[in-house]
Parts: C-alpha cells; sequence; structure tokens
C-alpha cells in the first residue's frame, strides 16, 4: 500500500506520524510530500520510505496513492499559511485515495464532533486507523 503523508510549515505533525506508524511495523510504504524542503526533511528524518517537496509531488501523489495522511487543512486552499495551494487542494479531494485527515483546529478550519486531543493522542489514533485501513 501507497501511504503519501502530506505536511507543511515545520511539518512535526508528518514526522510524529511517521514515527509511530513506522514504530508500529505497519506494512506499507511511507512517502513525505512535504509543502516546503523543511516538513519534507523532518518527515524524512522520521523515517520516511522516501519523500519530495512543492505542489507538483502532490498532484502526481494524488494519482498512485492508496492512503493520504494529513491536516484536515491539506483540503483548504491557501491553508497553512498559503502553502496549500488551490490545485493542492483539488488533487487532494478528488484523489481516489481514502483520506485520514488529523482534525487540527487551525487554519480558519473548526472541527466539531472530535474531542480537544493532544498532539500525541491524535497521533496514536491516527495510527489504530491507519492500521484499520491496511
Amino acid at each position: 500500500m501507497n501511504v503519501y503523508v502530506i505536511d507543511g510549515q515545520s511539518g512535526r505533525m508528518g514526522q510524529l506520524f511517521i514515527e509511530r506508524a513506522k514504530s508500529a511495523g505497519l506494512n506499507c510504504s511511507l512517502c513525505a510530500v512535504g509543502t516546503n524542503a523543511i516538513a519534507t526533511a523532518a518527515m524524512l528524518k522520521a523515517g520516511a520510505d522516501r519523500g519530495a517537496t512543492g505542489e507538483n509531488p502532490v498532484l502526481v501523489a494524488c494519482r498512485t496513492a492508496d492512503i493520504i495522511v494529513g491536516p484536515i487543512s491539506i483540503l483548504s486552499a491557501d491553508s497553512l499559511m498559503g502553502e496549500i495551494t488551490p490545485a493542492m487542494a483539488v488533487a487532494i479531494g478528488q484523489s481516489s485515495a481514502k483520506k485520514l485527515l488529523l482534525p487540527v483546529n487551525q487554519c480558519s478550519n473548526i472541527v466539531v464532533g472530535v474531542g480537544n486531543m493532544s498532539l500525541s493522542q491524535l497521533m496514536d489514533e491516527a495510527v489504530a486507523a491507519l492500521k484499520e485501513l491496511l
């Protein structure tokens, strides 16, 4: 299974997810796609199998991904302080991949109906959800 982790800014969320997924020993390929070089580097340092940076890698990843993981804001154009372009948001939204979206209440997105979890708790739940999908 091709799992693409899309993150921006510092890449901390993607980094934590990849570390936890690797620790869980899941049978999948984890590819880091950062919206900037810092995010990509953080996810590669966490153990991603491969990585790429920028808009075009996001567009290409959306064509072949089985599962896309990232903050819910990757579906919103101009989110992550402008790092998510309209083309990225459309490609992610239209991808046939399952989307494992992390409900982070930032970037003008407020997700109701979910508990206010710490980042650590959120990663545990996300890895458990990935395990079920695999």
